[in-house]
């Protein structure tokens, strides 16, 4: 029997009023896989990265999460994925810790507090565990969205810009933080700029141009065909 893919979208399109931000995109990454997603300013991908974890409703087309249609069961399907947006939500007068046991205790996470450290040691923030998130740069406002993630377990990961607001150090962090994921088996899309870098450590790529798709192919080579592209 064949797996289904972890994440499937199916001719979606997205409009809003008399524009269409998405037209007919088709995807769909199995555990263990990850898929670039790419395009310029205006293409579409946070639109649909939104659409796949449940945040917006396709105009048409169907999305399914580990076998879920959003549409049906949305709660369900929240509970297997996971969204990095360019902003994360912190409560900004709380530490890091507070911010992460307050996830742990939603999510139902046995020992929330060993939790909670394990998921700051593994992005870099340990030593910075007590102190209030607002005194933080957004890079290590970026780490600390990426160790809620870690808490949240989830079979697939969407990340909008994962790169963005990091240092060299950081780049290094994300690239073995993507391997760390599908190696465990989840199903991981990231939509960057950074399509060189991205590429290098993805396994298929997307490129979309005004919503429509227009190139599918091995992430190692999309930079070059957008480069074709270029007036």
């Amino acid at each position: 029997m064949t797996t289904p893919p972890a994440i499937e979208a199916v001719a979606v399109s997205r409009g809003f009023g008399a524009r269409w931000a998405l037209a007919g995109v088709n995807l769909g990454v199995a555990g263990g896989s990850s898929l670039l997603l790419a395009g310029h300013n205006g293409a579409g991908k946070t639109t649909l990265l939104r659409i796949l974890a449940g945040l917006l409703r396709p105009t048409a087309g169907s999305v399914r999460i580990c076998g879920v249609d959003p549409a049906q069961d949305l709660m369900a399907a929240r509970r297997d994925v996971a969204l990095v947006a360019h902003q994360g939500q912190h409560y900004l007068e709380l530490s890091a810790l507070e911010n992460l046991l307050i996830t742990a205790q939603l999510l139902g996470t046995s020992a929330p507090a060993d939790a909670a450290l394990a998921a700051l040691e593994r992005v870099g923030l340990a030593d910075r565990a007590t102190d209030v998130v607002r005194t933080f740069s957004a890079g290590m406002k970026k780490r600390l969205t990426f160790a809620r993630v870690l808490l949240q377990q989830p079979r697939v990961v969407l990340l909008d810009e994962p790169w963005g607001q990091l240092d060299p150090a950081g780049f290094r962090f994300v690239d073995g933080l993507l391997a760390e994921m599908t190696d465990a088996g989840r199903a991981v899309i990231v939509a960057s700029h950074l399509v060189d870098r991205a590429g290098d450590v993805l396994e298929h790529g997307l490129v979309l141009d005004g919503g429509v798709p227009q190139w599918v192919g091995p992430a190692k080579d999309l930079a070059t065909e957008m480069r074709k592209t270029q007036p």
